[in-house]
């Protein structure tokens, strides 16, 4: 769907981040998965998990030696989003950069979309045609 340019894209540190986890993750671990969940104050938080294989209709993204599988519900959220790694002194997790949000909540852990984002494409007519949900 996306071969042209990915979903996302990766820093080099979140790369390296992405490599520890799958070599720390037990044998059959493939890659990691990114979703979106609803969640939070702001409505929607973003899931990373280990990914044995790829699921039926997910993105997969191949870049910088590690592999990236998208969840087809989040895909909408995702389009133009950076995934980063981030360490302080107090936390360390995957950043995401994402042109989509309007919101986030006070603590960082969940967002919000516009609902201009939400666009699902019916099966139109004319080329056009595009319903939007709200």
């Amino acid at each position: 769907m996306f071969s042209d340019k990915n979903i996302i894209s990766v820093t080099d540190k979140a790369a390296e981040r992405v490599k520890y986890l799958i070599n720390k993750g037990d044998e059959n671990v493939k890659g990691l998965r990114i979703g979106v969940k609803s969640s939070g104050c702001s409505g929607f938080k973003y899931n990373v998990e280990y990914a044995p294989e790829a699921k039926e209709f997910e993105e997969t993204i191949s870049t910088k030696g590690i592999t990236i599988f998208i969840d087809p519900a989040a895909v909408m959220f995702l389009v133009g989003a950076e995934m980063d790694w981030s360490e302080s002194k107090f936390s360390s997790g995957f950043d995401f950069k994402n042109p989509n949000e309007v919101a986030r909540c006070g603590c960082g852990e969940s967002f919000s979309v516009s609902s201009l984002s939400l666009i699902h494409i019916s099966e139109p007519t004319r080329p056009e045609r595009i319903a939007y949900a709200v």
